[in-house]
Order: structure tokens, then C-alpha cells, then sequence
């Protein structure tokens, strides 16, 4: 059996920030991986000890700067790795949702996984799209929000729990090949050991460009753009108290009252 997982690299902001252009400036940016997909991850090793011949792999789209964060997916268990880029992709304004599942669904045609695990959505963009998108790429099965998962391997299906709006839960199976989109909660992922981090250094990672996955610039372009990044004005100023319990208490009871929050 072979798990195949997209993970990606978010960036996060530090509460300070410029922006150049249509991005947030560099130097104010930390990488790391998605927290969504950490779950993903996790979900995929643990299926991978509890049963034999299970392979884990993951896919990233980005540049040689993600290898790291895709290294420690590779720390926490997985068998190896595939990155998607060129210069055609370090080129373009920005990627679309139907961009990024047309090369996610190039690289799982190639590896024919019996299931694709994505997190739910992502850090930074919050599209919660692309692994919705890829499984109509793939035509495949699908079941999004999955915060429980019992897999029966030789029978070919996965109970999966969903967690629906409204509180609404759902039971339900799907037959694989199928793709999951995991919610956090599903497990605890792990941290990875430094016996984990030495290993992961001689783990396969695969660079594909769009040309060996028989694709080319054509799968960039969209109808959706970024136009503009500006940073939104506040409606209304915060107000921090500081000093102890006893002191803040007090000023805060002064404050409601004055906003006729509470009666004097």
C-alpha cells in the first residue's frame, strides 16, 4: 500500500511587517510546515507501523528553500519525498488552487497511491480547496474534514468520521483510492527524535520539474490574481492593562462602566 501526502510550507508573519509589492517583505517571514498537514503526516506513519508494506510519500510544490521543512516530514517517518519547481513556477505572481492540484495530480499519477491524505487547509491562504480539487483531478473518491479514520486495507475502505458545520458529524466509508483531507485532532503528531533528523538526510527527495511531469507553463495560468497587499486598518484601538490581577481588575471594572458595558 502507498499513502502519498501533500504538504506545504507556510510562511509566518511576525506581528511587525512591511510589505513589498504584493507580498509581506521577506525579512519578516519564518517558514515552517503547515499545521494542518503535520496531522496528515502523522496520520500516514502511524497506518505505516500499525500494518506491513505500507510506503509513505509526500509532495511539496515549492522552491529548494522548503527542503528543510520537508525533511522533517521525512524525521517523523516518511519513506521519501518529491518537490515540484522551475523556473517557471519561481516566475509566476501566484499559484492558483487549480494550478496546484493539476501538478499534485501529475505526481500522483505517476506514483499511483491506493490514498492521498492533505490537510484540511492551509496556514497562510486558508483556501481549504486543493485536496478537493485533486481528487476531481484524479476522479477519485473523496472525504473532506476527516477527524477519524479506521482503515480496512484488504477490503479496500476507509471509515472515515467527518466533522460537518452545524456540529454535524458524519459517518461514513470510501473506497480507495480515495483522498482524505485530515483535520487536526486526529491524532498528536510527533516531534521529530534527532535519530529521526540524521535519517531523513538519507532519505530520497526528488526535485520534478513541470516538464517531467508532462506539463508545462500553460498549468499556471488562471483567471484568479493577486491585485493588491495592503494591511487593513484597525476599527478600533486595543487597550492592554498592565501590572497585577488586583491592579488591572479594577481599571477594567472603570473602563466597562464608562462603555456602559456594565452599571456603575
Amino acid at each position: 500500500m502507498k499513502i502519498l501526502v501533500t504538504v506545504k510550507e507556510v510562511a509566518e508573519v511576525e506581528d511587525e511587517f512591511q510589505i513589498s509589492g504584493l507580498d509581506v517583505d521577506e525579512s519578516y517571514l519564518e517558514y515552517d510546515l503547515n499545521e494542518w498537514d503535520d496531522y496528515a503526516v502523522e496520520e500516514a506513519v502511524q497506518t505505516s507501523e500499525e500494518n506491513d508494506d505500507v510506503e509513505v510519500v509526500t509532495v511539496t510544490i515549492g522552491p529548494e528553500r522548503s527542503e528543510e521543512t520537508i525533511r522533517m516530514a521525512l524525521a517523523k517517518g516518511a519513506d521519501r519525498a518529491i518537490r515540484v519547481w522551475d523556473d517557471s513556477l519561481a516566475g509566476a505572481d501566484y499559484l492558483s488552487v487549480e494550478a496546484k492540484a493539476e501538478m499534485l495530480a501529475a505526481v500522483a499519477e505517476e506514483e499511483e497511491p491506493d490514498l492521498i491524505f492533505s490537510g484540511v487547509q492551509a496556514a497562510d491562504d486558508s483556501n481549504g480547496a486543493t485536496g478537493v480539487a485533486l481528487a476531481n483531478k484524479l476522479d477519485m473518491e473523496w472525504a473532506a474534514v476527516v477527524n477519524t479514520l479506521d482503515l480496512d486495507i484488504e477490503g479496500g475502505v476507509a471509515h472515515v468520521h467527518r466533522e460537518l458545520e452545524g456540529g454535524i458529524e458524519e459517518l461514513t466509508d470510501v473506497q480507495t483510492p480515495a483522498v482524505l483531507t485530515i483535520q487536526s485532532g486526529i491524532n498528536e503528531p510527533r516531534y521529530a527524535s534527532l535519530r529521526g533528523i540524521r535519517q531523513a538526510q538519507q532519505k530520497p527527495l526528488d526535485v520534478h520539474e513541470l516538464g517531467d511531469l508532462e506539463l508545462d507553463e500553460s498549468t499556471l495560468e488562471s483567471d484568479v490574481s493577486r491585485t493588491s497587499m495592503y494591511e487593513p486598518e484597525s476599527e478600533s484601538d486595543a487597550t492592554i492593562w498592565e501590572g497585577s490581577a488586583e491592579e488591572t481588575a479594577g481599571e477594567l471594572a472603570d473602563f466597562l462602566r464608562e462603555k456602559g458595558v456594565v452599571e456603575g
